[in-house]
């Protein structure tokens, strides 16, 4: 298959950051096209600088890759400048290993970690001359499946895609690799529709063509059905056990450009059962499956050495959860001391974090600011949301911070949680005041600083939220206001108080997006051919052109951006993704909701008995977790 580079090249120093478009990165993989049987083009939706890092993805090209006889390239998603000279030269959407077009490929999956992503897809699928509309292809184009946390519900883009699969991809991707490969060994028997009709009798891919939709009178939905035999009635999610046994990657991907995150990093545990109820990731990654400590140290070591990182992020919904997270951090602190290698853990539990551990992550001599997420301001509306962390935890825990030498703390927030109230978001400015009198008063100093990031609340499928209605912006951006005025009031205090946010708007379209049904793809689509590209980046993101769209395409059909949004549905209400199984008994979630409401807290269930949100039964899983009693053993590194 012929590199469409000789024309791409031209091209490029007519763009911003060009560099993303060559490839070539370290560990990178180019196979011979003819000496391979199953080719995948592998995309997160989104610019190089984002994508490369994801992990979903470089775990996926490197599994893939592993095998004899499979390719296995990536692409991402082009700027609009470069995106405007490919269609003026006729280039298709390339992948940046051999630069091949993307629609000579035999599959193509698409990683979407956020439902902005989709029109970046509806660009890549216009510019490699594949249909937009999966009904619309034949033979010749590839099968695009739809995979990552926003594909849990991938209603919104079911006319797009091929497939989905829900839950963990490191098998799903060999067990379809290995039925593509039969059927086209045994001469593609039955065409494109045979295929497909072999990958969903699996149980665990997803093909929308094959389930019909119907509306009631209200605008709700009727229960979804398959409409042939050889279908299951719910697709189920996947999911992975044994984590050590992959242990991937094993070579990290090395950018050529800046990306967002420059590190190293390993998944030291999947899966969350804490029970945060605003929380998809955490729901829909159930059961905790923690990595071992030799399996982690050997990630570690073998990744350094591949890629030349001076930093290991440790990489989980909660990483200090770990049941042996001290032996972890001093184990690999004491490996790699008197080198540059440092450590990071990501947004840390205020109720796991101890300064131990925080010593042990700095102990090269980076120390960073800490981060913590309350996400609610008021204890009121952390019983709400299952938060159990009291303002006397935080204000504990970061004077132990402030007292051994840090400087800045960041505290993560949400806005427009159910049943807030303006008291609730006021009480964030009283918490972050609090933190810098406690800070100034244990470390004596004065120049310390405290962080206030909030981010708007989206309902999101598969969690106790997913029956709330969507606060609306207005309401958002106004409680915001307040909250920066709140701050301001005290100038002494305020000057050491930063505050990070985003305005409700792109939340509400998220919010649209998370829990719309099939209807909504015509909003896409309308977005999309008006000009939408990128709407994750608010200098792309235009609110008045979704607005517009979801008027035009929705209100004919008798439903608004209001009825998915800023409604609250019933208990009996079809939901979209009813027919998908995470796993989750909808009856446990609904009662989880009735707790919520009841500001009622639930116990993490790793460490008390099973709540029964069905999960494990359903899934043939279990929790997997130490402690192993295991050191790991100090290596030196050359």
């Amino acid at each position: 298959m012929e590199s469409v580079f000789a024309r791409l090249e031209p091209l490029l120093p007519r763009v911003s950051k060009p560099v993303q478009y060559v490839g070539g990165e370290l560990n990178s993989t180019v196979k011979d096209w003819d000496a391979t049987t199953v080719r995948w083009a592998l995309m997160y939706p989104d610019a190089y600088e984002v994508g490369l890092p994801n992990q979903g993805v470089m775990i996926l090209y490197e599994v893939l890759n592993e095998q004899p006889d499979v390719l296995a390239e990536r692409t991402y998603a082009v700027w609009p400048d470069l995106e405007a000279l490919m269609r003026e030269h006729g280039v298709p959407q390339f992948t940046v290993d051999g630069h091949r077009p993307v629609g000579a490929f035999d599959l193509l999956g698409v990683s979407f970690a956020t439902e902005l992503g989709y029109t970046n897809l509806l660009t890549a699928l216009d510019l490699a001359g594949i249909p937009l509309r999966s009904a619309d292809r034949t033979e010749d184009h590839p099968i695009v499946v739809a995979g990552g946390h926003a594909a849990f519900n991938p209603e919104p883009i079911a006319d797009f895609v091929d497939a989905a699969v829900l839950g963990d991809g490191e098998e799903a991707v060999l067990e379809i690799t290995d039925l593509v490969r039969a059927w086209k060994l045994a001469g593609s028997p039955g065409g494109r529709d045979e295929i497909l009709t072999r990958l969903a009798e699996t149980g665990g891919v997803y093909v929308p063509r094959f389930y019909d939709v119907g509306y009631l009178d209200d605008g709700g939905l009727a229960p979804v059905r398959p409409n042939r035999d050889r279908v299951p009635e719910r697709v189920a999610k996947r999911t992975t056990m044994d984590l050590d046994a992959w242990p991937y990657p094993k070579q990290p991907l090395v950018p050529l450009a800046e990306s967002v995150h420059e590190r190293m990093s390993v998944e030291i545990f999947r899966g969350c059962t804490r029970g945060c109820r605003f929380c998809q990731a955490g729901m829909i990654t159930r059961p905790v499956r923690e990595r071992s400590i030799e399996g982690i140290g050997a990630m570690v070591q073998r990744g350094l050495e591949a890629s030349g990182f001076e930093e290991v992020g440790l990489l989980s919904l909660s990483s200090a959860d770990h049941s042996e997270i001290a032996d972890i951090t001093k184990g690999l602190a004491d490996r790699y001391a008197g080198t540059n290698t440092g450590l990071s853990l990501p947004s840390t539990r205020v109720d796991a974090f101890n300064i131990d551990l925080a010593n042990e992550l700095s102990r090269n001599g980076r120390r960073s600011g800490l981060t913590f997420a309350p996400e609610g301001g008021s204890e009121r509306i952390r019983r709400v949301i299952n938060k159990m962390v009291s303002e006397e935890d935080l204000i504990r825990t970061v004077s132990a911070a402030y007292a051994a030498g840090w400087r800045q703390v960041k505290l993560y927030f949400m806005c427009g949680l159910p049943t807030e109230t303006d008291e609730d978001v006021l009480q964030i400015a009283s918490m972050a005041k609090e933190v810098i009198r406690a800070g100034r008063a244990a470390s004596g100093r004065r120049d310390i600083r405290c962080t206030v990031s909030i981010g708007g609340f989206v309902p999101k499928p598969h969690t106790p939220f997913q029956w709330a209605a969507q606060c609306d912006p207005d309401t958002v951006d106004d409680r915001l206001r307040k909250l920066r005025e709140a701050v301001n009031s005290d100038r002494d205090l305020g000057r050491n108080i930063g505050m990070r946010y985003h305005d409700g708007k792109p939340s509400l379209i998220e919010g649209l997006l998370s829990r719309g049904d099939r209807r909504v793809g015509r909003v896409v689509e309308r977005v999309w051919r008006e000009g939408g590209r990128f709407d994750g980046w608010s200098e792309h993101f235009s609110f008045e052109r979704w607005t517009a769209a979801a008027a035009a395409e929705l209100e004919p059909l008798g439903v608004s951006l209001a009825w998915f949004t800023t409604r609250e549905r019933t208990e009996d209400e079809v939901l979209p993704w009813d027919h998908l199984d995470s796993g989750l008994d909808k009856d446990w979630l609904w009662e989880d909701w009735q707790d919520a409401l009841d500001e009622r807290e639930l116990e993490d269930c790793r460490w008390t008995p099973c709540f029964d949100c069905g999960v494990c039964p359903a899934m043939g899983t279990d929790i997997e977790i130490g402690p192993t009693g295991r050191k790991l053993l100090p290596l030196t590194p050359v």
